[in-house]
């Protein structure tokens, strides 16, 4: 466990940053810890940088803070990691980490090797909000900070769904209710609500998706071209490949987009039997047993065909084993 009042002794400035494409757990730890450090060490100049933000999480206090570009910024006393299983995964406020007296890193990334002077990495937390949490402390969390933690707990645990939630996950959801978040209406806005174009998508993901590996894997993607007609970015592709998992006698589900020419982000989500980050860290990816992603080159089908040796080998490894 960190202590951060004696990481903080001294130090005047501060920068907090996490991966990038930000997701719940992300955003919610960033702002958890943002909120915290400006609470409980007001004399700390604490700045937070984060890619662009889905709207659905506006309602978070501190999101009007966040600063999406570095220029100006640093050097730091402390650089804080919080979500990213790797300095690049920082994307450009890895600069600021470089430049950084001291840096420290909270995850629970299990391909995370500990890139930080001081590293907190607990691969069986549910999320990293989660060890925020344990970090900060039950008696510094206010509810604007319980707000962004729990956002981020119920976000990386599928409101609660995913092999990932402990019972200590959920002693610390309880805690936070107790903080007076209106939690219902937290998961309402940040985990279910839908655009009328996002269902659309999603829709169209269900129905071009293909089942591979005898039923075992499914598979779905937007090309460059489908998402310039329904003008749609990354952020309105959340949610899917969770849905493409709950499908009948389904193991692994396969969701990818274009990113560039050629260039595909691929999002890999399974049940019981695959270790999806173990095939991601193969294509210089990274993430969690049951869900993960990687960046890979070629055609959609030069991708897919690359990834189910990988799955299948698995797949047949568990057969074996059984």
């Amino acid at each position: 466990m960190i202590n951060l009042t004696s990481e903080l002794e001294n130090v005047r400035t501060v920068a907090i940053a996490g991966h990038v494409k930000p997701d719940g757990d992300c955003i919610g730890s960033c702002l958890g810890m943002y909120l915290y450090l400006t609470t409980c060490f007001p004399d700390v100049q604490t700045d937070v940088f984060l890619g662009k933000i889905a709207p659905e999480y506006g309602f978070l206090k501190g999101v009007d803070q966040i600063r999406h570009e570095i220029d100006g910024a640093g050097p730091y006393d402390v650089f804080i990691s919080l979500d990213s299983s790797d300095k690049e995964r920082l994307g450009a406020a890895g600069e600021l980490f470089d430049t950084a007296k001291k840096t420290i890193c909270i995850d629970h990334h299990v391909s995370n090797q500990g890139f930080a002077q001081v590293n907190y990495i607990v691969p069986d937390a549910s999320s990293t909000s989660e060890l925020v949490f344990e970090v900060i402390g039950e008696e510094n969390v206010t509810r604007e900070m319980a707000e962004a933690i729990y956002t981020g707990i119920a976000s990386d645990t599928g409101v609660f769904q995913y092999s990932c939630t402990s019972s200590r996950t959920m002693k610390i959801a309880g805690i936070l209710m107790d903080k007076g978040i209106d939690f219902s209406w937290i998961v309402d806005e940040t985990f279910y609500k839908k655009t009328y174009l996002q269902n659309q998508i999603l829709g169209r993901a269900l129905m071009e998706s293909m089942l591979l590996l005898d039923g075992k894997c499914i598979v779905s993607g937007f090309r460059k071209k489908d998402m310039d007609f329904y003008h749609v970015g990354p952020l309105d592709f959340e949610g899917i490949v969770n849905q493409l998992r709950l499908t009948e006698g389904v193991e692994v589900a396969v969701f990818l987009y274009e990113s560039g020419n050629q260039e595909f982000k691929v999002s890999m989500r399974s049940k019981s039997q695959v270790d999806v980050s173990e095939i991601a860290v193969y294509f210089g990816g990274g993430g969690h047993v049951r869900a993960a992603g990687c960046t890979m080159q070629g055609t959609m089908f030069d991708v897919i065909n690359n990834l189910t040796p990988h799955i299948e080998k698995q797949l047949k490894r568990k057969v074996e084993q059984e």
